[in-house]
């Protein structure tokens, strides 16, 4: 459904957030650990999340990734995918034809027409908040230990 990038992204950002909230910076290194990652390809990838305003980067000895608290609540799914795969999970077609439209539709366009609509729903209520608190609690996870 989404790209390996677009995964990574967004364990990344559950996984900083969820740290947010103990009020700790995390570095590369444990963000790769964590979400298990290859450390040079997690380190473009949150690149790519502070330039779209999605996590905070602090350089130094006490540096790291985060989020403010206040803003953890008001980060949707959805950006953290538009920021790594824009807007083709909306429009693309399910069987990756290059031409898929209501005119001339690929055998699944009306089928996965229903599915994309609740995907958008789904990505554009779900705040990273909610994600985050999950991990906070215990209740899920990231990487099984």
């Amino acid at each position: 459904m989404f790209s390996k990038t677009c995964e990574y992204a967004i364990r990344a950002a559950i996984f900083i957030a969820a740290e947010s909230y103990k009020d700790q910076r995390v570095g590369l290194k444990d963000i790769a650990i964590k979400i298990d990652s290859p450390e040079a390809f997690t380190a473009k990838i949150l690149q790519t999340l502070v330039k779209h305003n999605v996590i905070n980067s602090t350089k130094g000895p006490t540096g790291g990734f985060d989020i403010p608290k206040d803003l953890i609540a008001q980060i949707k799914l959805a950006q953290i995918v538009s920021a790594i795969d824009g807007d083709a999970i909306y429009n693309g077609c399910a069987i990756g034809l290059k031409q898929c439209s209501e005119l001339h539709p690929c055998p699944v366009h009306n089928k996965f027409k229903n599915i994309r609509e609740e995907l958008k729903l789904m990505l554009c209520t779900t705040t990273l908040e909610e994600l985050a608190l999950g991990i906070k609690s215990g209740s899920t996870y990231l990487k099984i230990q």
